[in-house]
């Protein structure tokens, strides 16, 4: 199992409408086969400055691999991540043996 997660903050102002927008749209990359468990999540710790958490499982390599070069995902980093997005970190795990 890999766990995919990235936290990032975006360039709209906090509680707009294109915050909100970005948001409802990023629930596209939940259909994409071979993604479990998909959460949008809020950011609340005081010792980073990111805003938001996107969290999702795959089953294996492979899993992850095609969803990261998925005509879905691909659109929506280039339409829409690169554009909205000011500063992310991802960070993918396997648990530990």
């Amino acid at each position: 199992m890999i766990r995919h997660t990235v936290v990032f903050t975006l360039k709209h102002p906090q509680g707009s409408a294109e915050e909100k927008k970005f948001l409802e749209d990023a629930l596209v990359l939940a259909g994409i086969p071979g993604v479990q468990k998909f959460e949008r999540l809020n950011q609340v710790s005081r010792k980073n400055a990111y805003r938001f958490g996107f969290s999702m499982e795959f089953a294996d390599q492979a899993a992850y691999d095609a969803y990261d070069s998925h005509p879905v995902h691909v659109a929506f980093v280039r339409d829409r991540w690169k554009k909205e997005v000011t500063d992310f970190l991802e960070i993918d795990y396997v648990p530990v043996d």
